[in-house]
C-alpha cells in the first residue's frame, strides 16, 4: 500500500480552517445571544453548541473542497 506524507504546511492550513470556523461559530452565537436579549453568560454555557456548530461547519467545508478537487481534477495537468 502506497504510504502518504501530510506536509506541515497542509496540518497548518487545516488548523487555521478549523480556528475559522471556531470563530464563525462563536459569531452565530453572539448573534444569537444579542437578537434573544439573553445574559452574555451562554457563551460559556452554550459552548458545545458552538463546538458542534464548528464540526459542522469544517464538514461542510471539506464536502465543498472535495466537490471542486474533484470537478477541477480532470483539467489540471500532471506532473
Amino acid at each position: 500500500m502506497k504510504e502518504t506524507v501530510i506536509t506541515v504546511k497542509r496540518k497548518k492550513i487545516e488548523i487555521w480552517t478549523l480556528v475559522a470556523c471556531f470563530v464563525i461559530g462563536n459569531i452565530i452565537n453572539v448573534y444569537a445571544i444579542q437578537k434573544y436579549d439573553t445574559p452574555y453568560s451562554e457563551l460559556f454555557w452554550s459552548l458545545g453548541y458552538v463546538v458542534t456548530v464548528t464540526v459542522a461547519l469544517y464538514v461542510v467545508w471539506s464536502v465543498i473542497r472535495l466537490v471542486i478537487y474533484a470537478i477541477l481534477r480532470p483539467f489540471c495537468k500532471k506532473r
